[in-house]
């Protein structure tokens, strides 16, 4: 938007670390196998050179917070975002969907870390309103509405080959694009 603005950097913490393990993995991902978060900031600082206000959404309905896990977050750079509800409420996806809403009325752009369809409304909003958008996730796993909005300009970024954020080469099925090809990681 402007050379000077800032993105917003909102990560779905629970449907990232959820595709991860059982879409991915088959099982709860090891410490060496989950997202190394302070490459996510790092990339979102880097993919259109502007300050990056980073939150990270967590559940926190059960009464209790993963203190290590927010403390590393908090280090790297991240607002750790608690939130807590109803059982029957998705207090992440509400969370997430009230800060885009809000970010609709101010400058700035967005990279949104998540799969999940439920956003797509307010994605297309900020997309049609000319805002730079994109989505950090593993392509694969996208929910149609929110893949079906990179023909009016999402822009998508793919966690393992475009932000490089494991250590580790995930065990994925996926299409790949010839010019990615490498035979060596099949030898």
């Amino acid at each position: 938007m402007s050379e000077t603005g800032t993105t917003y950097l909102l990560v779905d913490g629970e449907n990232i670390d959820a595709t991860l393990g059982s879409s991915i993995l088959g099982g709860r991902p090891t410490p060496e196998q989950r997202p190394r978060w302070e490459r996510v900031l790092s990339f979102a600082q880097q993919t259109w050179d502007q300050p990056v206000k980073a939150l990270f959404f967590l559940n926190a309905s059960n009464g209790s917070l993963p203190m290590s896990f927010v403390q590393a977050l908090t280090a790297i750079g991240f607002v750790p975002i608690p939130l807590s509800g109803e059982s029957y409420e998705k207090v992440v996806d509400i969370g997430i969907k009230r800060t885009l809403e809000a970010i609709a009325d101010r400058e700035g752009d967005v990279l949104l870390a998540s799969h999940d369809g439920d956003f797509a409304p307010e994605v297309a909003e900020l997309v049609d309103a000319g805002r730079r958008v994109g989505l950090l996730a593993f392509r694969e796993f996208t929910s149609q509405s929110l893949a079906g909005l990179t023909a009016r300009g999402l822009q998508t970024f793919d966690l393992e080959s475009d932000v490089a954020a494991f250590n580790v080469q995930l065990p994925r099925l996926r299409i790949i694009p010839l010019e990615e090809f490498d035979p060596l990681r099949y030898l």
